[in-house]
């Protein structure tokens, strides 16, 4: 739990990287007249747990774009491979109880998202990092795009994956999947570790960032939500989410 005697400091962090290999230029890309960053820099600051909100990017015309617009931003290193290892960096420049990581391709995120995430550092001592996931439907289990997420009895998670998991061995009153939604809460205390810690061998296999908390035997818990999102990776993707802020009349 954070410090009970003053408010915390709640940092929320949008990594934006412009140079995405299967869609290029993805953070800028429109959605109903807005590019993708500013929706989910709006939609984020929807959420009245978050102290402060910013931009973190190795790009200049996203730089320009924040700064053109009023959204805080820090230029970062290009040399981060994923975007906690961006916000590690952020950590070092503005000192925060808890550090949020809004994924900038994200853009159907929910201010009740980020309150999932936040409310377990305001209530439980120790908690170090926090995660979403919401049900799964079994045609979309195999897909090694969509990753997988088992917890224990306490919510905590014991592994993600992107292979179905569970696997059932026996098709009886089998146990539903659960897709990752890939928003975090730290603790500074889990991102210093993070950055201590070589890569760990199953994070490097499965190429997922978090799996480096856990195989160094850092807990991980997980809140449910029954809100979905569309990350956007492909063009598909973004058509889709087009097709949902329309739904919306255009703004969401």
């Amino acid at each position: 739990m954070v410090n009970s005697t003053t408010a915390p400091r709640v940092l929320g962090i949008i990594p934006a990287r412009l140079d995405s290999q299967r869609l290029p230029g993805k953070v800028l890309r429109p959605i109903c007249g807005r590019p993708m960053l500013h929706v989910v820099y709006e939609r984020a600051s929807a959420c009245s747990l978050l102290t402060e909100l910013y931009v973190a990017t190795d790009s200049e015309p996203v730089r320009q774009y924040c700064v053109q617009n009023r959204i805080p931003v820090f230029m970062t290193a290009a040399t981060h491979r994923s975007g906690t290892e961006r916000i590690v960096e952020v950590m070092h420049k503005v000192l925060a109880d808890v550090y949020v990581n809004i994924q900038g391709d994200e853009p159907m995120l929910q201010a009740s998202h980020l309150q999932l995430l936040i409310e377990p550092f305001l209530t439980s001592p120790g908690m170090q990092v926090a995660t979403l996931k919401t049900p799964l439907s079994d045609a979309e289990a195999p897909n090694p795009n969509v990753v997988k997420v088992v917890t224990n009895l306490r919510g905590q998670a014991l592994y993600f994956s992107r292979a179905p998991i569970p696997y059932r061995r026996k098709s009886s009153a089998p146990l539903p999947f659960y897709k990752h939604l890939g928003f975090y809460a730290y603790s500074r205390e889990a991102l210093e570790h993070y950055e201590a810690l070589p890569p760990a061998p199953l994070e490097q296999v499965e190429q997922l960032e978090q799996l480096r908390f856990l195989q160094y035997g850092i807990p991980i818990q997980v809140a449910e939500t029954a809100e979905d999102t569309i990350g956007v990776d492909t063009e598909e993707d973004l058509r889709a989410v087009v097709r949902y802020f329309e739904s919306l009349g255009g703004r969401g």
